[in-house]
């Protein structure tokens, strides 16, 4: 009885589905036959103008073995084969199928050889000896074919061929591989768009190389050999896996009754080559809180050793679904992976060889050279919701375009690249500059350094899951190749991990001897590392090598070393806030009054085209360089220098680099002088006087304000005060440079407040009274001037008042400091002016104003 929920099939339903198999055969056969027209037919003019048989033409370099990959452009079937557009949408839908029928057409067309441009290998030769062998077979039993009888020997071979024929499977005597080329205006595929409904499908998707397995060779037709009776069978293999044939099926053994053993000849048996890849989707094309997805490819052939890890290439394949095998088959029960079957590999070039300035930018620059330095308005244009930080984004802008990278005549690499580490308190947006650009790099790779272990940003060695055996996997550094990886919480990382990535650094490769693995990785990308203090914030006290937990050879490969200090000033306060409160606001950039003359994708654009453009050194150039290094390398070493770190050779390279990449961002093909200027002064800016030490007030100084103090509190003469307390103006007093830095912002925003009050106030004067302004402008003037003016004892007693001090002892100590403060403010510093002719008046009750350039 049949089985459950099963039903026997009547004879019309077992009609029916032999005539659709009898259709989709002959629908196959007719395809077959405009494809082999196509093939035979299809015209198409030269560059010339003369027209030739394109596809004849290509397979007769097939044919005379120059060439191994017969391409075939889905383009021309549309065009040219007989219902073009109807058989490229079958051939795209049911790639896998219409691949054998494209080569049976090839077949059926290859023209014989011309010329053999290669030499015969071992099918040739197996060929050759079979063919010779059934001749000699023909033409023994010739006799017997002419009395009708049945020839004995060999039996009928593989394909139901007759006795005594050459029957050999197609894909033994083929010696190209077909490469199938999408239609024109066909748009790459996301990868996490391949869903179950392209399966089966020829598509198109673009994404990084992560993983790259050994190439193979992978069993494609099994040859036995007979050792009873000498017959030869062949074997296709479609799957990964199969089950070798044990018994000869010849005649001669069935009916001998021999059951003759087949033995495998792996020199008559096919292999070609196999790699596996692992395609991972480009961060650009992951959503925020996603996963990258990723996708196995399978390269056979000529598509394998097309690319190696850290490669961006576009894939055209065929979706197909396989099993799981071994112990995940049965975890995974009903579930199938997923794979792409590569037909072609195009690599995208890292490089800047096809980089371009339409017309509207080439015009924008012209323009922008024209009024101001395109150098300020595209560092202007590098993270413009981020307030201030001019230096840091014109290096950032620097780092984006590069240096040139030199090779030598022994084939010595001296790197072009930009190293930069950004470090300072926290909330002075080191994270967001990061961000920034990463959006606008062409190539750019984001990682943290606490969630990064020293394989994760060089490389790793894994197993594979296929066969077992260690492979090698790219890390960080090696996927951001010809680019630049962006390390957030780079003091974060072990120090372990950080050795990991001295090489790539400076010789921008990664050697890996692990597991017998024993390779060099290309890691040519620019490092954009962010990093906190020690201890939560930076102390001006104390070098920069103690705020920081790195070591100096580390150190010493930065190009650039940023300290970013969040500072308190008033008058920066306020516009930091006003800029964050309309930021919040408005929701965009429409409150800035210089808006940034470039978008991100003209950035972009503009910096893929500088990046071209190789500068050259001129003589007043180097010889700027050479005295540019030797100042720096004299204050450096000279006693007493308080530079964060040595200068060596390492920055001399570094400000070569620079003057190269401001070059490349002025367009320019050779180095002038004002560009190493530029490198010059932002190389100083980052190494220089980053720590900043006490404050200390000389003994003429320390003795001059003890007077003060004295003559004040004791009402009596200065020059008493002198004669008497002469022994103590030996005395030295130190301030720290935060204390220092503090009691200034209070004295300066208190003098400007009286300024603001004074000019409020003769404003509303003026408007009350309008024509008697009019008439005395001078002496309102003077007036605004003494009201905007205050004494020194005024000044004194409000920053006492807001220090807001009840111990006696503490605030004259107090009222000593802040009269060392206010003499260093004016004589040394010169941001606090006395008011002239006043050299009769006591020195307490001069008038004090600020400096017309402090702002």
């Amino acid at each position: 009885p049949p089985a459950r929920f099963s039903r026997p099939q009547s004879r019309q339903t077992q009609a029916a589905a032999a005539a659709c198999v009898m259709v989709l055969t002959q629908s196959y056969a007719e395809d077959q036959e405009r494809l082999r027209a196509f093939l035979r037919d299809f015209e198409e003019e030269d560059y010339d103008g003369e027209v030739k048989r394109k596809y004849v033409e290509r397979l007769q370099v097939v044919a005379n073995r120059a060439s191994r990959t017969v391409e075939v452009e889905l383009e021309d079937i549309a065009n040219g084969a007989d219902d073009g557009e109807a058989l490229c949408e079958r051939i795209s839908s049911n790639a896998r199928r219409y691949m054998e029928v494209i080569a049976s057409a090839i077949d059926a067309v290859l023209p014989p050889a011309t010329e053999y441009v290669g030499s015969d290998d071992a099918h040739d030769v197996m060929y050759n000896l079979r063919e010779e062998r059934m001749r000699q077979e023909r033409s023994s039993r010739q006799p017997e074919a002419e009395d009708g009888s049945e020839p004995g020997g060999a039996g009928v071979a593989e394909g139901g061929a007759k006795e005594g024929e050459l029957s050999f499977p197609p894909e033994l005597l083929r010696r190209y591989q077909i490469r199938l080329v999408p239609r024109d205006g066909v748009k790459v595929v996301p990868l996490r768009l391949v869903l179950s409904a392209q399966i089966g499908r020829l598509v198109s998707v673009k994404g990084i190389v992560t993983r790259v397995t050994a190439v193979r060779p992978q069993l494609k037709v099994a040859t036995y050999t007979c050792e009873a009776c000498g017959h030869e069978v062949h074997e296709e293999v479609t799957a990964r896996t199969f089950k070798p044939l044990d018994q000869c099926p010849s005649r001669s053994c069935k009916e001998n009754r021999t059951n003759g053993k087949l033995r495998m000849q792996t020199r008559g048996s096919k292999f070609v080559p196999f790699q596996e890849l692992r395609l991972q989707e480009e961060a650009d094309q992951v959503p925020g809180g996603h996963i990258p997805r990723a996708i196995t490819v399978h390269a056979y052939g000529e598509v394998s050793r097309a690319c190696s890890a850290g490669d961006i290439v576009t894939v055209t394949g065929i979706f197909l679904p396989t099993p799981y095998e071994g112990r995940n088959q049965q975890r995974a029960g009903l579930l199938a992976d997923t794979y792409l079957e590569a037909v072609a590999i195009d690599k995208t070039l890292k490089g800047n060889a096809d980089a371009e300035i339409d017309h509207s930018l080439q015009e924008k620059v012209a323009e922008l050279n024209a009024e101001a330095d395109v150098y300020e308005r595209l560092s202007q244009s590098i993270a413009p919701e981020i307030f201030a930080h001019e230096d840091v984004k014109k290096a950032l802008l620097l780092l984006l375009v590069g240096g040139v990278t030199n090779v030598m005549e022994d084939g010595m690499r001296i790197r072009g690249d930009i190293n930069i580490c950004l470090m300072g308190d926290p909330g002075v947006a080191k994270s967001q500059l990061l961000k920034h650009v990463k959006q606008i790099a062409p190539r750019c790779v984001y990682t943290t350094g606490k969630g990064s272990s020293g394989v994760g940003l060089t490389a790793a060695v894994t197993r594979d899951q296929t066969t077992g055996e260690f492979v090698l996997e790219g890390g960080a550094l090696v996927l951001a190749d010809m680019g630049i990886c962006c390390i957030d919480e780079f003091d974060k990382m072990e120090a372990r991990d950080q050795v990991a990535i001295h090489e790539a650094m400076e010789q921008q490769t990664i050697s890996i001897a692990k597991a017998g693995i024993r390779a060099t990785l290309n890691a040519r990308a620019s490092i954009l590392a962010a990093a906190n203090p020690t201890h939560g914030r930076y102390d001006r006290s104390k070098p920069l090598s103690k705020n920081l937990s790195l070591g100096a050879p580390i150190m010493s490969r930065f190009d650039l070393f940023f300290v970013i200090l969040d500072e308190c000033n008033e008058v920066t306060d306020h516009h930091i806030a006003k800029h964050i409160v309309n930021l919040h606001q408005h929701g965009s950039l429409v409150h800035i009054a210089s808006r940034p003359a470039f978008n991100a994708a003209q950035l972009k654009r503009y910096i893929k085209y500088a990046r071209t453009i190789k500068p050259t050194m001129t003589e007043p150039a180097r010889a700027e360089l050479i005295q540019c290094y030797s100042t720096l390398r004299a204050e450096s070493h000279g006693p007493g220098s308080t530079m964060a770190q040595r200068i060596t050779v390492r920055q001399l390279e570094a400000m070569i680099r620079l003057s190269e990449a401001i070059a490349r961002v002025h367009l320019d093909e050779t180095i002038k002088v004002s560009y190493v200027r530029q490198a010059y002064r932002l190389l100083r800016k980052s190494v220089v006087h980053v720590q900043h030490p006490d404050v200390e007030f000389d003994e003429e100084g320390a003795f001059l304000d003890e007077v003060l103090a004295q003559a004040e509190d004791a009402d009596e003469d200065p020059e008493e005060v002198v004669a008497d307390e002469a022994p103590a103006a030996k005395k030295l007093t130190v301030l720290t440079f935060e204390k220092f830095e503090r009691m200034k912002a209070m004295l300066v925003a208190r003098l400007r407040s009286a300024e603001e009050s004074a000019k409020r106030s003769a404003t509303a004067a003026a408007a009350a009274a309008p024509a008697a302004a009019g008439a005395n402008e001078e002496e309102a003037a003077e007036v605004v001037a003494e009201a905007s003016c205050l004494r020194r004892h005024e000044l004194v007693a409000d920053y006492l008042t807001q220090m807001q001090i009840d111990d006696e002892s503490e605030l004259a100590r107090e009222r000593h400091l802040v009269n060392l403060v206010i003499g260093r403010l004016i004589s040394k510093e010169q941001v606090i002016v006395e008011l002239p002719e006043q050299t009769a008046v006591d020195k307490a009750d001069r008038f004090l104003v600020l400096h017309s350039s402090v702002e």
